[in-house]
């Protein structure tokens, strides 16, 4: 008996994996070659409801009321993404173009400073120990200055190599745009066919399947706002605490990054941290450590909770969703390996499918 067992235990955990590793397979790898029909049906999806309300109230036909709603759309979402990129490129560069400069007038000096400061103190040793020390300060200083020289021009060459990847993304956000009209002037009649493919039990499992993701995603959207408003209140009144100007436009930008798995809260107040401490400001320096460590913890804390709680799971399950799907997906699966879990969890306790068991 308890052989048995064990063999439909391994048959199941095969069935299982099998499935999880072709998933794996098809959103790490597949899924960026079908992302911009993918992102298409998703936009098109969105921009359904306003053009059938332009069809029914602006008496416009089908296709010329999709083609107002898209071109109104991704004008929109051009323009905005333009004009922001051309800020963000602009400060990046100003940035590390700066780099160079500041080592050499505000750290190189502190370096010199501290390295002055300890040959004074140990004078009284061997006069080869500090012929040995005075060298090994002068080439550091001259390693350190070639190091961030090095890493500002690497950073510009990085910068530039994403500019020559401009044409490949280009021609997939050409394709997503070209897909967009056509799916939002067919999208009843694309819809139904996908629809008409499924058996009636299958095709209740996938609407049913379709409003609770939908459900889900919204909630766990919501979610986030949520973290991004506690974070900016956060950073808002640390940042007036500590003196910096600007306070709260600091704190709306530094949140919006924090919903970012690669980036974060980290990926501003970091390097803010070190420019300021080798400006010689230590006070503020120290001031935004104790920031953004606050910031961290709390959003530790928080995020699994909120999350879990709008997703139906349990705060360890939801973090551990959280730290893998962003690991493995980025931003896709920080939202959707929780909502994903959230889904088997939710089929599961109607009875839909059989996998976890709650009771020994």
């Amino acid at each position: 008996m308890d052989i048995e067992k064990r063999k439909q235990f391994l048959i199941n955990f095969s069935y299982w994996l099998i499935i999880a590793a072709f998933i794996y397979v098809v959103l790490k790898y597949g899924l960026s070659y079908m992302m911009p029909f993918v992102a298409a049906f998703v936009i098109a999806w969105l921009l359904h409801v306003p053009i059938h309300l332009l069809v029914k109230y602006g008496r416009l036909g089908r296709p010329l009321a999709a083609v107002v709603v898209v071109v109104l759309f991704y004008g929109t979402i051009g323009v905005i993404c333009f004009l922001a990129w051309l800020q963000v490129a602009a400060a990046i560069k100003q940035l590390l173009t700066y780099l160079p400069e500041l080592y050499r007038t505000d750290i190189q000096p502190v370096l010199v400073d501290l390295f002055a400061f300890t040959e004074r103190s140990v004078s009284g040793l061997d006069p080869e120990l500090l012929t040995a020390l005075d060298e090994v300060s002068h080439n550091l200083i001259i390693s350190l200055g070639e190091t961030i020289s090095g890493f500002s021009m690497n950073m510009i060459g990085v910068i530039s190599g994403y500019a020559s990847s401009l044409p490949g993304t280009l021609v997939r956000i050409l394709f997503t745009v070209i897909a967009t009209f056509f799916l939002s002037i067919d999208y009843g009649k694309v819809t139904r066919f996908l629809i008409i493919q499924l058996k009636e039990k299958q095709r209740k499992l996938v609407l049913e399947i379709k409003d609770y993701v939908i459900h889900t995603l919204f909630r766990c959207m919501l979610s986030y706002g949520l973290i991004m408003c506690i974070t900016c209140l956060e950073l808002s009144v640390g940042l007036t605490v500590i003196g910096v100007e600007n306070p709260v436009m600091i704190a709306v930008l530094i949140s919006v990054f924090d919903i970012l798995p690669v980036l974060g809260t980290g990926g501003i107040m970091i390097p803010w941290i070190v420019i300021t401490a080798a400006a010689g400001d230590p006070g503020l320096a120290l001031g935004l450590i104790l920031v953004y460590l606050f910031v961290t913890v709390v959003r530790n804390i928080l995020e699994p909770k909120i999350v879990g709680g709008q997703v139906g799971l349990r705060p360890v399950v939801t973090l551990m969703a959280l730290f893998v799907g962003a690991r493995l997906f980025g931003l896709i699966g920080l939202f959707g390996l929780p909502i994903a879990l959230s889904l088997v969890k939710y089929l599961n306790d109607k009875g839909t499918i059989h996998i976890l068991n709650y009771e020994a």
